[in-house]
């Protein structure tokens, strides 16, 4: 169902957020983000001159690579365009992400490792949707892994109570985890 029409309006800014997960030949996974910002209209800047339509006012990329444990091996950022010229000067930064495993305590550690003037604020927005492609990536592989371990169906499911669905008392928990079902 699509959102309620709305009132009459014109773009003005555009963010695209593109992320992809890669299995590598070598066992680990690759989480690749990649962030635009572009505007309708032209603007002044002092660093870069004029910024016209569609020219990129950020364009960033972060790439994790990560264990099916969720641990990040590797960590990488490239600005291509940031309102200043500095902006990129921080990119370096986002390799102590090194040794941080996605997951519990999560946000806490990225803010602790790069938030604030540690990192760039559009580079850790995009560690957020990166550590849930990460999980939607390699997800089969822990699957199997569970299912060669002799966990099976009997293994609590990672994603209980992550969202609405997968509350310990939703109808997806009792159909396909029933052993961990919590409902009347």
């Amino acid at each position: 169902m699509p959102l309620s029409p709305p009132a009459a309006r014109k773009e003005a800014h555009l963010r695209a957020i593109a992320i992809r997960g890669y299995e590598r030949a070598d066992g680990l996974w690759d989480i690749e983000g990649h962030l635009v910002d572009t505007k309708t209209y032209g603007f002044d800047n002092r660093d870069r001159g004029r910024v016209e339509p569609g020219v990129p006012v950020h364009e960033m990329w972060l790439r994790v690579t990560i264990d099916a444990d969720m641990l990040i091996h590797e960590a990488e950022a490239s600005t291509d365009f940031g309102p200043y010229t500095m902006c990129a000067d921080i990119t370096p930064n986002f390799t102590k992400l090194k040794g941080i495993r996605i997951g519990p305590g999560w946000r806490r550690q990225v803010r602790d490792v790069v938030g604030g003037v540690k990192g760039c604020t559009h580079l850790v927005e995009l560690l957020g949707p990166i550590a849930t492609t990460a999980y939607q990536t390699i997800w089969p592989a822990i699957a199997r892994r569970q299912k060669e371990e002799g966990a099976g169906k009997s293994a609590k499911p990672g994603m209980l109570g992550s969202c609405h669905a997968y509350a310990p008392d939703s109808p997806v928990i009792k159909r396909n985890w029933p052993e961990h079902y919590t409902g009347e």
